[in-house]
């Protein structure tokens, strides 16, 4: 079996055990692909460690766990100075079975790091190199993966927020998989002797190494339009990120065992809010940008799995900016950015299945369209 073939056969495997979880194992597959880092957002309870945790299972390679607090200290997650080379004078750290030899390393409760280790992690996140005092090295991991249960709310968290490329909500499953959920649940209590697919950390280096030979040219201007209609929505996606979404791109191509991109291949795009009301609406320009031609077959499967609006939702914000709208100290600038939400919205509204509740949403867009139109 080949190294593509490998990796999607442990995605695959997850699935199976994980229900209702597609969207978050692909994703980490896509960020283990394109070695990139992966935020899961999520209440207790609903999988985002024992994800993280069978992954670590199937990849045959050093791993790094560890939970989080106000307290922790770097050598917690670097490892002690070596006592006997600090007897010579040398400042050299002892990383073994530390985060520094780790290629999957999974930072729970990442919100949590305090300002002694804030600086080391960004260094970390951002250029894979481990630096304290004089020494530097570089780091082998393959995929860092942080986990909380809410965002972040101060300047420094957020830039440890902003290292992780793709961002994605583990909550509940829906009621309906209830059934599907308790049984896989129950499956996991027996033991299983049956042969789980796994892949070394050798080979998701080799996937990784091919992402170069991946043609982006055919999604270009597609992918500049697109960063363009993100930014325009109020969306900001530094230059930074948008180059280093390029490698997901690439990745999707080549877990479809493809090495030319195609738009559905813009589907990772999807991932990259900052906050859960921005969830919807980047949903609905990306899915209207892939949705304007017929996806072909050998497009990544999560590019036709759109996620159906949530009506509520987006009445809530609906009538949000209509009351921004009607505020007298709303500048033209916020206005602009409310008349592209609207548009938006609007063409998001047309995913609802439940023509009333489509109804439901359509009456206050139709009202705040006229009202922008009255003072055109």
């Amino acid at each position: 079996m080949d190294k593509i073939a490998s990796l999607n056969a442990v995605l695959q495997h997850l699935k199976q055990k994980f229900v209702g979880k597609d969207d978050v194992i692909d994703l980490m597959g896509i960020c283990l692909a394109g070695r990139e880092n992966l935020f899961l957002l999520g209440p207790p309870g609903t999988a985002k460690s024992a994800l993280v945790r069978e992954l670590a299972r199937l990849l045959h390679g050093p791993t790094f766990e560890y939970l989080l607090t106000r307290f922790t200290e770097p050598n917690e997650l670097f490892g002690p100075f070596d006592i006997r080379k600090l007897r010579d004078g040398d400042l050299v750290t002892n990383t073994e079975g530390m985060l520094p030899e780790a290629s999957l390393i999974f930072l729970d409760e990442l919100l949590n790091a305090n300002s002694a280790i804030l600086n080391s992690l960004l260094m970390v996140l951002n250029e894979r190199v481990f630096r304290r005092g004089r020494e530097t090295r570089a780091l082998p991991a393959l995929m860092i993966v942080g986990a909380s249960n809410h965002l972040p709310e101060d300047a420094a968290l957020q830039a440890l927020f902003d290292r992780f490329l793709l961002r994605v909500h583990c909550g509940n499953v829906d009621e309906a998989r209830l059934n599907e959920v308790l049984e896989a649940g129950w499956h996991l209590e027996r033991k299983d002797d049956t042969e789980v697919p796994g892949i070394s950390a050798e080979d998701v280096l080799a996937i990784q190494q091919m992402l170069p030979k991946v043609d982006l040219s055919p999604v270009r201007e597609a992918y500049i339009r697109l960063i363009v209609q993100l930014r325009n929505a109020g969306l900001p996606l530094s230059d930074r990120r948008a180059v280093k979404l390029q490698r997901l791109v690439a990745a999707s191509a080549l877990l479809c065992h493809r090495t030319t991109a195609q738009v559905s291949d813009l589907w990772v795009l999807r991932y990259v809010w900052d906050t859960d009301e921005q969830r919807e609406i980047l949903a609905g320009i990306v899915d209207n940008l892939i949705g304007k031609e017929a996806l072909p077959a050998d497009a990544h499967p999560r590019a036709m799995s759109a996620g159906v609006p949530d009506a509520d939702a987006l009445y809530t914000e609906v009538m949000r900016m209509s009351d921004q709208w009607a505020d007298p100290e709303t500048n033209g600038a916020e206005r602009a950015v409310i008349r592209d939400r609207l548009r938006l919205l609007n063409g998001r509204c047309e995913w609802i299945r439940n023509p009333e509740q489509q109804a439901f949403v359509r009456q206050p867009i139709e009202a705040l369209w006229q009202k922008i139109l009255q003072t055109a």
